[in-house]
């Protein structure tokens, strides 16, 4: 995607998603679509489109004759879906090692290369993008149907959350070392440790835990200021 023009209304959504998540628009705060529309000089559409996708990001809720509201962060229920997650990109990842075609890993190696590309260029947010088109290839070549479908729609609801991850220092750096693993396994067709190594790439463990929990809590500290 590098030196792909965004769209308005993805220009809108990564903002409003950015803003989210490191806590400049706080849980419970109701968002003007009219004020958003002045601010970006967009029409109504392209803000209608972005709280689409961010109500299926889990960031935003709508309430009828009320309005648009940033929703509230959970961290159990976050850990949940993560562990979910975990689980799902594993067993494509274990599928993908046995049933991928030539194609299909020609395409994702390129795709690891743009992630190295964005990576040694320093853009963790060009790196946000290629490292969904990564994973996507990967629930292309399990060639489950059900399974990429069900991952793609819980990756939806996460992906805010894993781009807060990527701004940890040196995460993009360990994430591509993590892809390399991945794509290295899934080459040799060995199921067993492609499946293992997606599954501990997405997990939320150790370390990374204390990180991600640390990086919600101050999402969630200026709303406790204010309370």
């Amino acid at each position: 995607m590098t030196g792909t023009k965004r769209s308005n209304a993805q220009r809108l959504r990564d903002s409003l998603e950015d803003d989210i998540i490191n806590g400049r628009r706080l849980p419970g705060e109701r968002l003007d679509p009219e004020a958003l529309g002045r601010e970006f000089q967009v029409s109504r559409t392209p803000v209608r489109e972005a709280f689409q996708q961010l109500v299926a990001s889990g960031l935003v809720t709508v309430s009828p004759k009320k309005g648009t509201f940033v929703a509230k962060v959970g961290i159990d229920q976050l850990i949940e879906m993560f562990e979910v997650m975990a689980e799902l990109e594993g067993m494509c990842g274990r599928l993908a090692a046995r049933r991928i075609t030539e194609s299909e890993l020609a395409a994702l190696r390129e795709a690891h290369q743009r992630c190295e590309a964005a990576a040694l260029a320093g853009d963790s947010d060009e790196y946000y993008y290629e490292n969904e088109g990564f994973h996507d290839c990967i629930y292309t070549a399990s060639h489950n149907t059900f399974l990429a479908s069900e991952a793609r729609q819980l990756k939806q609801r996460l992906k805010p959350y894993r781009r807060l991850q990527l701004q940890v220092r040196q995460r993009v750096n360990n994430s591509l070392s993590e892809h390399q693993t991945i794509v290295e396994a899934i080459e040799r067709g060995d199921s067993v440790a492609a499946q293992q190594a997606l599954s501990d790439h997405v997990l939320i463990q150790g370390e990374r835990f204390s990180d991600f929990v640390s990086s919600v809590r101050r999402m969630e500290s200026p709303l406790e200021r204010t309370g």
